[in-house]
């Protein structure tokens, strides 16, 4: 899976952001790019966080942001990876709700949205994946990863 994130340019890494907004908006980005996703569907992730609070703060350290399923401005189903230094706040004051891994989720497909929430959970359940990966600083640090762990 890291492998795959890093051969479609679906990777992003940064120091800090001023914000969570400013956060997702630079997850989504790599999907952006290569239109995935347009920006009507990072506005919808935006905006679900500020409906529904930081649900997308899965574990410490770790966020997946996503909209609701049928969300407008998605063109294929894939996941980005984003890696920043600094912790985003997403509840001040409660750092249960920081993350400095973002695995942003758009989706077209069910059935691969499901295939793919089973793979990356199933690496996330992994806590040396996941010190490694709150260490990693570029894509060659994510393809050592892949080596290590997840060969395939």
């Amino acid at each position: 899976m890291l492998k795959e994130f890093v051969n479609n340019g679906h990777t992003a890494f940064h120091e800090k952001f001023d914000s969570w907004e400013e956060a997702i908006q630079a997850g989504c980005e790599p999907l952006l790019k290569d239109q995935t996703i347009t920006q009507e569907y990072v506005n919808s992730v935006i905006q679900c966080v500020k409906d529904f609070g930081p649900y997308i703060v899965i574990a410490p350290m770790i966020a997946m942001p996503h909209s609701t399923q049928g969300a407008v401005g998605v063109n294929a189903t894939k996941i980005s990876f984003m890696k920043v230094e600094q912790p985003v706040h997403f509840k001040d004051d409660d750092p249960e709700y920081d993350a400095k891994l973002f695995f942003t989720l758009a989706s077209l497909d069910g059935d691969q949205h499901m295939n793919n929430i089973m793979q990356l959970s199933e690496m996330l359940m992994n806590d040396e994946i996941v010190q490694a990966l709150l260490e990693a600083k570029n894509n060659d640090d994510l393809l050592s990863i892949h080596n290590k762990y997840l060969k395939g």
